[in-house]
């Protein structure tokens, strides 16, 4: 009899008979309350009546249409209706399947373009598990360990995160810049660095917010130097943050943004955008794929665009994760360090008296809201940060039942 890998560990003992919106339903016909999205891909809910019908529908006239072999209506149209959305600028897309192949298309554009060998990473960011997009993870040596040698060509500067340094977000941006300024002077030429390749809020790092003055400086060195500023919008896209893309907060503008997760409402997609002049400058073949733009992935796309546009979801998102983050904090105890986030991206982090990561009392604290029927995860390179990402159209109501959960789990552990 065949089983799944050992090493494949469940955060929750949730088997799913079904879901709708925020809410999943075990076999046994008990509740929870979804606060994880799938990792923030089920941006408009579990099986939304819209995105289903296309799907379905979908399902019916064409399931899988190669498409550097033959076009289709429903690719054809995300093109498009992606055009409304983008960023200014960024009018030339490629698909593929997941995140990390996202990011890959995004290393491999940036070095052909420039013709320089070197990207830089920052301290605390995923960007995949693949042998490339791990060399570029360092948000926890799990995703990298056990495979090496890794790929070459990747330097990592640090990410302005203010509570680990224990210092103002003023002054951890002013080391990160001058440490990046070092790292030019004594790592990596500026003139053999194609990329920069950062999270506008790092992810699996612990839900830490970058900041105006730290993007806005990587776009000044970005083009005195000649370097692409790539932002992986892939857990903060989608209007997730608030806002439809996680860096229309920071008032900085990207060349390229990676795009996954919150895009299909669950089915896989992904792709990055570039401008037509920079995307023309990949080498011939250099991009494709065999499921890259499935025709119901894409269909699915459509209809879950339409929903964040006719329910305001980008806007719900703002409202709600306001509603979170500040419950969230009213209601932290002495073993909670920081709380912060961005619209639903919301992340509590344990420490202990003295200060220390405490990953054992975060993992109690997911547990012990699982156990009290509210699904949660955990992130940061030791594990002590419990992030909350529902859905977009989560409500107030659900927001508040989830609050008064927390409560209890905090009162416990």
């Amino acid at each position: 009899m065949a089983t799944l890998s050992p090493h494949l560990r469940q955060a929750t003992p949730v088997v799913v008979d079904h879901a709708r919106g925020c809410e999943i339903f075990d076999a046994d016909g008990r509740r929870y309350l979804d606060f994880t999205a799938g990792i923030g891909v089920t941006s408009t809910g579990h099986c939304h009546p819209t995105v289903v019908a296309a799907a379905q529908e979908q399902i019916g006239k064409l399931v899988h249409g190669q498409y550097t072999t033959v076009m289709h209506r429903p690719l054809l149209d995300l093109v498009e209706r992606l055009g409304d959305v983008l960023p200014e600028g960024l009018d030339s897309v490629f698909f593929a399947n997941s995140g990390s192949e996202a990011v890959e298309s995004a290393l491999r554009l940036s070095r052909q373009a420039t013709g320089r060998p070197n990207v830089i990473v920052f301290h605390g960011g995923f960007h995949g598990r693949t042998v490339a997009t791990a060399t570029m993870t360092t948000s926890g040596t799990r995703f990298s360990a056990g495979f090496s040698p890794l790929m070459s060509g990747v330097h990592v500067a640090p990410f302005p995160t203010a509570f680990r340094y224990g210092w103002s977000e003023e002054a951890a941006t002013d080391f990160c810049l001058r440490e990046l300024d070092y790292l030019f002077a004594t790592v990596t030429s500026p003139a053999e660095t194609a990329a920069f390749v950062v999270e506008p809020m790092l992810g699996e790092g612990g839900y830490v917010p970058g900041n105006t003055r730290f993007f806005q400086g990587l776009r000044e060195r970005a083009d005195e130097h000649g370097i692409l500023l790539v932002m992986d919008e892939i857990q903060t896209g989608f209007g997730r943050t608030g806002k439809y893309f996680g860096h229309q907060h920071f008032d900085v503008r990207p060349d390229i943004i990676t795009i996954a997760k919150g895009l299909a409402s669950g089915f896989p997609i992904s792709g990055m955008a570039a401008s037509a002049e920079l995307m023309a400058k990949a080498w011939p073949g250099s991009q494709g794929g065999t499921y890259g733009a499935n025709a119901v992935a894409c269909a699915a796309a459509l209809a879950t665009m339409d929903v964040i546009e006719k329910e305001g979801l980008v806007a719900n998102a703002a409202e709600r994760g306001h509603q979170l983050l500040t419950g969230v904090r009213d209601r932290a105890t002495e073993a909670v360090g920081d709380v912060r986030g961005l619209g639903l991206l919301v992340g509590s982090e344990f420490t202990t008296a003295d200060g220390r990561p405490d990953g054992a009392r975060a993992a109690a604290a997911q547990q012990a809201a699982a156990a009290k029927g509210l699904l949660l995860l955990t992130c940061g390179a030791y594990m002590n940060t419990v992030r909350m990402i529902p859905p977009l159209v989560v409500s107030a109501a659900e927001i508040e039942e989830a609050l008064s959960i927390w409560s209890e789990v905090l009162a416990e552990v």
